[in-house]
């Protein structure tokens, strides 16, 4: 009787456990969701959905109960109150209470939930090894769309300010340096081929070469960002820009002047295809095409910058000093090494910069990227007067990592051979990345994106070079026009001590005359005879004497040789100390000021546009203003039929820059949003590749036409221009995406 009265009240008690318990569970679960809903009123944003959530059934087992009638594993009433009870064998000892290792500089513990070595736990996802690739690139997939909407939602919490702003003008002088180094080939060129003695043969390569140190830099460092980091990559790029910049305007031979130039522009290459995937993962969704539109404003900064400074230096030949006869430093190299400041400006000022947070996380680097996004938070709250203001996010999701086949290198000491495997390692991973751009999902936008780069690089490069050289043209018609001609002059015991500008002479007699101090400019002697004269520091620029006979004469100091005899014969004559290398002179050279208030104009003419784009970006579209700039820039070519003077030559630059500056905005804004950050700068990067080859293919086309036709050049670069426009509408609308 009794055995079956404890039988019975040991059932009735453990009914009353298992009704506890299931009201316990219940009661936690209320209590959690009243907590969700309260947090989410408060904050307006959540991101609890990105975060691993315990599992509630992890107390809860499922077992008979024994023969007092309890459930060992169900809790107690001190249970209720919060107490835990631990065996013996782990007495003392909490997971929870382990010291995380960022756990000193504040950084939230980041756990993916994954049970340890030995343990089995019930509903856990099946384990990596088990699952084949697509399915892992599923989840992976998965995971990168969560991350994008946390992001977003992380960078709306830390707000728009102070950070970005300074991040902004450090990005901007790196900017400026590349439009600086566009310029400065145009306004060097000239000066550099005189300088150095270079034979027509020769000229023309140093803008060739510059530009194909672009093409590959842009390439090497866009893709070699997306393995090492953004910062990093951009403060190499920029340091050997730099280096080599300050080198080229010391060096003598023409040679190493185009070697310098070269890996000038293979490290400034790598500034475009960084910086705009840089400042885009810093940015907010509402405030992307609109800061950086603004951002692509330090580019005519560059331009206008390079412009006054050529108009500025360049002419006044008074600036150069000599070593002998060996070392010259004339006014263009100081100019050059002007145009480096702004390069070693955004070297120094980037140092203070941190690492891309995104980048970060896409790196699996939770911890570092948690502490960017805290100093962003922090620096804008300060700014904004709430100092108190907490950053409210622990806990980032990261996406899967996805193993890959790692060439393993030998066991070497050799220093040499690490270096080599390191850089073929770094290659082949770009290289690899590089493919993946061609693949699904951004294949076919990587086809439409590169072919509207290289459409409006080929219609704007090739335009930028063909109006200085026409308008260059019709200044030498006009130059020309006004030449003097003398014929049959007979001059005896005359010294000559002024400059001879714009002349012809034919058939003179010239007897006991000296040429003492004096200047050649663009004077020509044919046919003329010289006795007994004596030259004394004599400088000649485009000057020559075709068919003269020399009898006796004396040369002292001067430039006059072989390449100005042309066809000449000199008779018991002597030459001593003769001038060596090129002679420059820019004193009142109207032509050499007139081409830099050209160029300067021409940049002044993007300001418009630039604040046009930047404003109206966010409210019309990228693809309407990508596609509109272009087609009106293409159509805006047809007018070049009316430029039969150097004004109205002037007036279509501006028009055909304004134009065309808002589409350059608008691609630099679609590229930066339309690849994942893992392939971000590589796209940017090949797209920029196909952008500076356009630009050596433009200047080669539209340069040899010049003088020759104007009807193949604006038909060229209007269809390539609206062909391009019409392409770039196709391509998606990034208005309203999160980063991928």
């Amino acid at each position: 009787m009794d055995e079956s009265y404890n039988n019975r009240m040991s059932l009735v008690k453990g009914a009353k456990d298992i009704a506890k318990e299931a009201k316990r569970h219940a009661a936690k679960k209320v209590s959690k969701i009243v907590n969700r809903a309260t947090e989410e009123y408060s904050s307006q944003r959540n991101y609890s959905q990105f975060q691993n959530e315990d599992k509630d059934n992890d107390d809860t087992c499922y077992t008979q109960p024994d023969s007092n009638g309890h459930f060992p594993c169900s809790r107690t009433a001190n249970d209720e109150d919060g107490e835990h009870y631990a065996s013996d064998a782990t007495e003392g000892h909490d997971d929870e209470d382990e010291i995380y290792e960022g756990e000193y500089q504040g950084v939230p513990a980041y756990t993916d939930r994954k049970p340890r070595d030995g343990q089995v736990s019930l509903g856990q996802p099946v384990s990596d090894s088990l699952k084949d690739r697509k399915e892992l690139e599923q989840e992976r997939q998965a995971d990168e769309e969560e991350l994008a909407q946390q992001y977003e939602l992380i960078m709306q919490e830390c707000g728009h300010g102070r950070f970005q702003w300074q991040l902004f003008f450090v990005l901007g002088m790196a900017l400026m340096s590349d439009g600086v180094e566009v310029f400065v080939v145009g306004f060097v060129l000239p000066s550099a081929e005189t300088d150095m003695c270079v034979p027509n043969s020769g000229a023309g390569w140093l803008g060739s070469i510059v530009y194909l140190g672009m093409m590959v830099g842009a390439f090497f460092w866009g893709g070699l960002s997306d393995k090492v980091g953004r910062k990093q990559c951009l403060l190499i790029a920029m340091s050997v820009n730099g280096f080599f910049s300050f080198l080229s305007s010391f060096v003598q031979g023409y040679g190493m002047f185009l070697f310098c130039r070269m890996f000038s522009g293979f490290g400034i290459g790598g500034a475009v295809p960084i910086v705009f995937p840089y400042f885009v993962e810093f940015l907010a969704r509402e405030k992307r095409g609109e800061h950086l539109s603004w951002l692509c404003m330090f580019w005519m900064i560059g331009g206008i910058y390079a412009s006054a400074m050529a108009w500025l230096i360049i002419p006044h030949y008074g600036w150069s000093f000599s070593m002998g006869s060996a070392y010259q430093f004339h006014s263009w190299r100081v100019f050059v090494v002007v145009c480096a400041l702004p390069c070693v400006c955004a070297v120094v000022a980037l140092t203070f910069m941190p690492e891309s947070p995104r980048f970060f996380l896409e790196m699996g680097k939770h911890d570092e990227a948690w502490m960017v996004l805290k100093q962003i938070h922090d620096t804008n709250m300060r700014a904004r007067g709430e100092p108190e203001k907490v950053f409210t996010v622990n806990r980032i999701k990261l996406p899967k990592h996805l193993d890959e086949l790692v060439e393993m290198q030998s066991d070497s000491s050799n220093p040499v051979g690490k270096v080599l495997f390191r850089i073929r390692t770094e290659l082949r991973g770009i290289w690899l990345t590089f493919m993946s751009c061609f693949s699904y999902p951004v294949k076919d936008n990587t086809i439409k994106l590169a072919f509207v780069w290289f459409t409006l690089s080929f219609g704007y490069y090739g335009l930028s070079v063909w109006f200085p050289d026409v308008i260059h043209h019709l200044q030498s018609d006009e130059y020309a026009s006004r030449v003097k001609t003398h014929n049959n002059e007979h001059t005896e015991d005359f010294t000559f001590n002024f400059t001879l500008e714009n002349q012809i002479h034919t058939n003179g007699v010239f007897v006991n005359d000296r040429f003492i101090s004096m200047k050649l400019k663009s004077v020509t002697f044919i046919d003329s005879t010289f006795q007994n004269c004596y030259f004394d520091d004599v400088s000649t620029v485009g000057s020559l004497f075709k068919n003269c006979t020399f009898v006796e004469a004396f040369f002292y100091n001067t430039d006059i040789d072989d390449s100005k005899l042309v066809g000449s014969r000199v008779i018991n004559s002597s030459f001593h100390h003769n001038k060596t290398g090129c002679q420059m002179t820019f004193d009142d050279d109207y032509s050499a000021y007139w081409v830099y208030f050209v160029n300067f104009l021409g940049t002044l003419a993007v300001l418009p546009g630039n604040i046009v784009s930047a404003l109206l970006m966010d409210k019309i579209g990228r693809l309407s203003m990508l596609g509109g700039s272009m087609v009106l820039s293409g159509i805006s070519c047809f007018f070049l039929w009316f430029g039969t003077s150097e004004s109205m030559m002037i007036f279509m630059l501006c028009l055909y820059n304004g134009l065309s500056i808002s589409a350059w905005n608008s691609l630099d804004v679609v590229t930066a949003e339309l690849y994942p950050t893992d392939r971000r700068g590589t796209g940017f990067g090949f797209c920029n590749a196909m952008c500076k080859l356009a630009a050596v293919l433009g200047n080669l086309i539209f340069g040899s036409l010049v003088g020759i036709t104007k009807t193949i050049p604006i038909l060229l670069a209007s269809a390539v221009l609206v062909g391009g426009g019409l392409v770039g509408l196709r391509l998606p609308d990034t208005r309203g995406n999160v980063l991928m």
